[in-house]
């Protein structure tokens, strides 16, 4: 799931930014909203975090593609910034063992920091500021309005609540409510992780605090 949702977009992505100049703004605007709005209706009702991912996905590609002939510089950032969260959060789901909601929900009991990079991760993939994954919309956004395509812009901002809603409701789910259990230990027992964890801490730093970061890269782009 890591691979499709990261790598395999790599190739398309890079074909996009190649063939920019040639790109109709329509079929781009058409592309966008579908994918925005299928990946965020799509979501909504999911209990597999592997199928709240891939609608997730969907709707990300729809940010990706809409700057495409704009700004082709802001696409690769998108892409970049996506890929980095996307990773953040696969590797702490696959760490805590992790594929469903109420699985979640039990990770307190076992790794509460690990639960708050969950949290954390989540928030950024919906594009909630402060968050790093608030500047690519933010931009995105911005070069919308600049050029003069302001409905679209409201219309993909409008379209990320759909994502941020369901990201909102896992953690309400997973935090707020407690799922019925047998167990009557309020903690579990440690055990020491055999997995790698090395990369969570500075792909967590960077998915979530880079935000401080946006006048640089705007240079950059």
């Amino acid at each position: 799931g890591m691979i499709l949702l990261t790598w395999q977009k790599i190739a398309p992505t890079a074909l996009l930014y190649q063939i920019s100049p040639s790109l109709n703004m329509e079929i781009l605007i058409l592309l966008a909203i579908l994918s925005t709005m299928l990946g965020g209706w799509g979501g909504l009702n999911q209990t597999q975090m592997r199928k709240v991912l891939a609608y997730s996905s969907i709707a990300h590609m729809g940010w990706t593609v809409i700057i495409a002939l704009i700004n082709p510089n802001l696409t690769i950032l998108s892409l970049m910034i996506y890929i980095m969260t996307t990773l953040t959060l696969f590797m702490t789901l696959n760490l805590s063992s992790t594929t469903k909601i109420k699985s979640i929900s039990n990770l307190w009991n076992k790794s509460t920091p690990m639960t708050m990079i969950v949290f954390l991760t989540m928030l950024s993939l919906g594009g909630l500021p402060p968050l790093t994954g608030f500047m690519p919309k933010w931009l995105i956004l911005q070069e919308l309005i600049i050029n003069n395509n302001p409905t679209m812009a409201i219309i993909m901002a409008l379209s990320a609540l759909l994502n941020l809603f369901f990201y909102m409701r896992i953690i309400y789910v997973s935090s707020l409510t407690m799922f019925p259990t047998s167990n009557n230990l309020k903690h579990h027992w440690f055990f020491s992780q055999t997995k790698t964890t090395n990369m969570i801490p500075t792909l967590t730093t960077i998915s979530s605090m880079l935000l401080p970061l946006t006048p640089i890269l705007i240079i950059m782009t």
